[in-house]
């Protein structure tokens, strides 16, 4: 009888430890994302930093940069092309 307890107390605390790792795990790259966000929004229009805190945290930045130039690349872009069609800037 209590071995059937024991054995679901321990499935279920074994599936909250492996969903709690995907949750932190699906948080840091949202944090990543953010802070990509921070230093490079001066792109899209978002305020920056002041220039000398992100030259000091560009260093930080190589694997997050590495990652938009893959889905760059990775991606198939109907509006950018349709968009370079025309000449759009």
């Amino acid at each position: 009888m209590f071995e059937g307890l024991k054995a679901f107390l321990r499935g279920f605390l074994n599936s909250f430890k492996a969903r709690s790792t995907d949750y932190i795990e699906f948080e840091e790259k949202e944090l990543e994302n953010v802070f990509a966000l921070i230093l490079m929004g001066s792109f899209i229009g978002i305020p920056s930093p002041p220039t000398t805190l992100v030259m000091r945290l560009m260093p930080h930045m190589v694997r997050e940069i590495y990652v938009m130039q893959r889905r760059v690349v990775d991606m198939d872009d109907i509006f950018g092309e349709i968009a370079a069609m025309f000449e759009i800037t």
